[in-house]
């Protein structure tokens, strides 16, 4: 053992010194790197977003309820030794007194008790633009406290009245930060919040209004441990009804698809990262094997052992290994604090210290990389009979052992689909690579021998000739290279239209002009007058549809109830009135995804298919809704894709014809609002009834989170490209030597350097062509099935990107053949012969 450790330091310090491994840490510490990066961004910001979820719940623990909170969880609370504070909200309309002009807006009243938040903090301001700061105490009695969008819409300033229902309260203060506010759909309304002792006197609370209520608790971790566990069992008693059990990821929702887009996003470009440096590694030891052939050969003749040689290099390797990915990890690291600064604001607070979980895997995933991929090669050194000493035509490299190489892909196709946070996205890019390969390999194959048949040696240039006998003699070596090329172009091709076209259709998911307000009960008797204040106003593009209140009482005559359902979600659906719709034509902002939508077919309907699959209803399905009193059946027709993060006006169920008889509706629409100042204060006087929701601050918000996003996306592009680099470079170069060789033989009967230039650039033209085509057309595919199964948009590749890969791939291989075989033919006539003889 210590013979072959010794030996396995020398060849180290030779091969280093030689630069005989620079490919292969360089394409090892890429890939670390890029999975590491994102391990740790990922590592701390999970870590960051369980810590504030308390925060953004305001307390340990909420119940939530439609009526006020039973009283049997606050008396466990209190037998706990919780804390408690209860909090109620409803919207509501809020106006400015009319001498001061008299403007009304919708706004999510909040009403709270002493003690609120218990967790996180609240922060106001005494001024409209002042900076917040952080309070214990809540509104006093005849005091409310408001956004400034509030003040803003209604020309008030702090001092003034606020009038809310019978009576009218005086704005005390401007909130800054309001930590549990959620994302339901009425926290996109301006906020205001009074004391519950006031609410009496607003007269708002009827005995048919529709309040959220919410009672949270803090304590020890343990007794909100037994508090949550009991809470859980009570609620799925089913005794109940509406009450749940308040988490953090349903506090959220407006930033969920986007975030999550965002991880799969990052994930998958580090994906890219990782499987092109496998690539690169096998090449890379490929031709370091095949370079040291020779040196095996002459170790066995002095006495060396097939287990000393085997030993000596997997120590070499080892010790590589673990050195590139150290230092991986290490701009991993450094790395991630791109991300945090690019990502800033997604938490609110500084985010925690990484576990050392990115570290391990950043570990496993390099010496992984390098033993699975460029081991099997290498040992292949072990078994070089000492023969070749005197007979180079013994002792070449085979394919490696199956089973050895077959354990280590294994494992490293385990490793990335654990980075790849998505079992679909893993799936898609690492077995549409692998499905690459061999597409590649056999087209590549067929390529090489039509190309010997189709080119007449008689009439074809001599340069052609040359360069076709090159690549047909050594079918294998062209197969390798075009495969090569072809992945490492797939990555790069996919890169492409990662930054451009799969971006521009995410940006195009919540564009910037998406609808920002919505208006919902309209009059029937108002509807074409409204949409005629939309146009005159310039607003020319709107949705516009019928609104129904029903609700499902029996599928296929059998009459259902929420005790029919286990799952939370699927009870308080059958539990409550959808908002349901009717259309002559599909929404384009839908899809359909299964069946068809027949326009004015009477007795069908189109379902969402999450709620399809929610409820367990298929195509076919007969529905019966309770519509004001009245039954209405409809056979399942359709199913749509519906996009909640679009802003649009969205339906779960939809009917296909113009009108329903006899049916009391009311009517929604969705539309951008112009720049003219005092819009929706002129559209509220003129129709006092619409509820206008604004929903402006929402959208930007997201769009801000997702140019942070793709900002970052951008930015760890740069390792995949440079991972590219190192496999295009690397599949250029792995026939050096043979070239090198067979020009030899050609400068020694006369050929010209002009001549085996042109033969060169004709060869790796051609690979680069094929290469670059072959790709084109495979990252197309794959980027159709990211954006269709993944990230869940339209896309469709453009005709021209096969032309254009083909065209990139052939300017790429000469690029890097220029660079890295320009040594071969600038070598002196006579080193070549004897290079070319030994």
């Amino acid at each position: 053992m210590n013979a072959s450790l010794r030996l396995g330091w020398r060849t180290l310090w030779r091969d280093l010194r030689a630069g005989e491994l620079r490919l292969l840490i360089v394409a090892v510490l890429l890939a670390v790197a890029a999975l590491t990066a994102v391990g740790f961004f990922a590592d701390r910001l999970q870590g960051g977003l369980k810590r504030d979820a308390r925060q953004l719940l305001g307390g340990d623990a909420v119940i939530v309820s439609d009526n006020p909170t039973p009283e049997a969880f606050v008396a466990q609370a209190k037998a706990l030794g919780l804390e408690g504070t209860s909090t109620y909200g409803f919207p509501t309309m809020a106006r400015a007194d009319d001498a001061q002009g008299g403007a009304s807006k919708l706004v999510a009243l909040k009403a709270v008790t002493a003690g609120y938040p218990l967790r996180g903090s609240l922060q106001t301001s005494t001024t409209i633009d002042g900076a917040g700061a952080v309070t214990r105490d809540i509104p006093p009695p005849g005091e409310t406290w408001v956004d400034a969008s509030l003040l803003d819409s209604l020309g008030l300033k702090v001092g003034d009245t606020l009038l809310l229902g019978d009576t009218g309260l005086r704005v005390g203060r401007v909130i800054t930060l309001e930590p549990d506010r959620g994302a339901g759909f009425m926290s996109f309304s301006p906020r205001v919040m009074l004391n519950q002792a006031d609410v009496a006197r607003t007269g708002l609370v009827q005995p048919a209004s529709r309040v959220g209520y919410r009672y949270a608790v803090a304590g020890s971790d343990a007794a909100v441990k037994r508090f949550t566990d009991w809470a859980d069992a009570t609620i799925k008693k089913g005794e109940l009804r509406g009450v749940r059990l308040d988490s953090f990821e349903s506090g959220r929702p407006e930033m969920r698809q986007t975030l999550d887009r965002a991880e799969k996003f990052l994930s998958l470009v580090a994906l890219l990262a990782a499987l092109l440096s496998a690539v690169a590694v096998a090449l890379a030891a490929r031709g370091f094997a095949a370079s040291h052939l020779d040196d095996c050969a002459m170790l066995r003749v002095l006495g060396q052992s097939q287990r000393t040689i085997a030993v000596a290099y997997a120590f070499e390797f080892a010790v590589i290994g673990i050195v590139a990915s150290a230092l991986g990890v290490a701009i991993g690291f450094a790395v991630h604090y791109v991300f945090v600064l690019l990502l800033a604001g997604l938490v609110e607070t500084a985010l925690p210290a990484a576990t050392l979980w990115p570290v391990a895997f950043g570990l496993g995933m390099g010496l992984t990389l390098l033993f699975a991929f460029g081991l099997p090669p290498v040992l292949q050194l072990a078994r070089v009979p000492p023969l070749r000493v005197i007979r180079r035509d013994v002792g070449g490299l085979k394919p490696a052992s199956l089973a050895v190489l077959g354990v280590g892909v294994a494992g490293f196709a385990a490793l990335l689909m654990a980075a790849s946070s998505d079992i679909k996205l893993g799936l898609i890019a690492v077995g549409g690579f692998a499905g690459a390969v061999a597409v590649f390999a056999l087209l590549s194959w067929l390529a090489v021998k039509v190309l010997r048949r189709s080119v007449n040696e008689a009439t074809a240039p001599r340069w052609l000739v040359l360069a076709t006998r090159q690549i047909s003699a050594r079918p294998a070596y062209a197969v390798v290279q075009v495969s090569a090329l072809s992945v490492g172009l797939l990555a790069l091709v996919l890169l492409v239209l990662l930054r451009t076209d799969l971006v521009a259709s995410w940006r195009q998911a919540t564009p910037p002009d998406a609808p920002n307000r919505f208006v919902i009960n309209v009059m029937p008797d108002q509807s074409e007058a409204f949409q005629k204040s939309l146009r005159d106003a310039g607003v020319s593009k709107f949705d516009w549809y019928p609104m129904i209140r029903g609700r499902l009482v029996a599928i296929n005559d059998k009459p259902v109830s929420p005790d029919d359902y286990t799952e939370d979600r699927a009870r308080r659906l059958v539990d409550r009135e959808f908002n349901l719709s009717n259309s002559v034509d599909a929404p384009a902002h839908n899809s359909i995804t299964t069946g068809k939508w027949t326009p004015g077919a009477v007795g069908e309907v189109s379902v969402e298919e999450g709620l399809a699959e929610t409820l367990g209803l298929k195509m076919g399905d007969m529905l019966r809704f309770d519509i004001g009193g009245m039954q209405n059946d409809a056979r399942i027709t359709s199913l749509r894709k519906v996009d909640w993060g679009s802003m649009h006006a969205n339906f779960f169920v939809m009917y296909t014809v113009a009108s329903l008889a006899d049916v009391p509706t009311t009517y929604m629409g969705a539309f951008r609002a112009p720049e003219t100042r005092g819009f929706d204060n002129a559209l509220v006087r003129s129709y006092p009834n619409v509820t206008n929701v604004d929903m402006s601050a929402t959208i930007n918000q997201v769009q801000r989170v997702l140019d942070q996003v793709i900002r970052a996306v951008e930015f760890l592009f740069g390792f995949t490209l440079a991972a590219g680099l190192v496999v295009l470079f690397a599949a250029v170069t792995a026939t050096r030597e043979e070239r090198a060789r067979e020009f030899a033989v050609m400068r020694a009967v006369g050929a010209r350097a002009s001549l085996l230039r042109q033969v060169q650039r004709a060869e790796l033209a051609g690979v680069g062509l094929l290469a670059g085509f072959l790709a084109s057309i495979v990252a197309a595919l794959i980027g159709w099935g990211l954006a269709r199964y993944v990230f869940e948009f339209t896309w469709t590749a453009s005709p021209l990107v096969p032309v254009a890969g083909a065209l990139a791939g052939a300017v790429l291989a000469l690029g890097a053949g220029w660079w890295g075989l320009r040594e071969v033919l600038r070598r002196p006539v006579v080193d070549t012969l004897r290079r070319a003889a030994e």
